[in-house]
């Protein structure tokens, strides 16, 4: 009977060692991109751009921020996770900026209902930590009629050195390439007098 309590101690302890570790893991910092001021519409808009969701490359559409730690290894972070849809976040804030940009005209979200806009699609290539200390934001717009017409196809891509080393600083220069990814085409479509 004295044997079986010993033999069982062991194991007890390795139980409540395993509990203890289980319940001291800490949760993973979640990250937004920096968000900026909504701008109301305009009273009397020259037309409507429609933004449909990008499509996000396949290894961008995690919870983990995507940092590239060298020319062909990409890690996704455990500990660093975005805290909504990477691709809800990219739609927003493009369409706050665009607004902002572009305030002769009214930005909607795509839903499918709205006669005579234009329709603005983007496909995300990239949008990652570089390990030379970079922000990048790269991929391909198009922009098409109200017939589906295409009326522009064009590339973007954009960089911005981190302040610092760590997560928060690099969420915030991702931010800053976005929005600088946001001007591009805000500039193209203004050159294009689409509307």
């Amino acid at each position: 009977m004295r044997y079986m309590a010993f033999k069982s101690l062991p194991l007890l302890s390795l139980f409540l060692l395993l509990s203890a570790c289980a319940g001291s893991v800490t949760p993973p910092a979640r990250y937004m991109l920096p968000s900026s001021p909504m701008i109301s519409a305009p009273t009397q808009p020259q037309g409507t751009l429609q933004l449909r969701p990008p499509r996000l490359a396949h290894y961008l559409d995690v919870d983990g921020i995507v940092m590239q730690l060298n020319d062909i290894t990409l890690n996704a972070a455990r500990e660093h996770q975005w805290a909504e849809s990477l691709g809800r976040q990219l739609e927003r804030s493009l369409r706050s900026h665009l607004a902002q940009e572009l305030t002769y005209i009214q930005v909607i979200r795509d839903d499918g209902n709205t006669p005579n806009a234009l329709t603005l699609s983007l496909e995300v290539d990239q949008f990652q930590g570089r390990y030379d200390g970079v922000a990048i934001a790269s991929g391909q717009w198009q922009l098409r009629g109200t017939n589906n017409e295409l009326l522009a196809l064009e590339g973007f891509t954009a960089e911005t050195e981190l302040d610092e080393d760590g997560y928060p600083a690099l969420v915030r220069a991702l931010g800053k390439s976005w929005h600088s990814v946001a001007s591009q085409i805000a500039n193209q479509i203004r050159q294009g007098d689409y509307f």
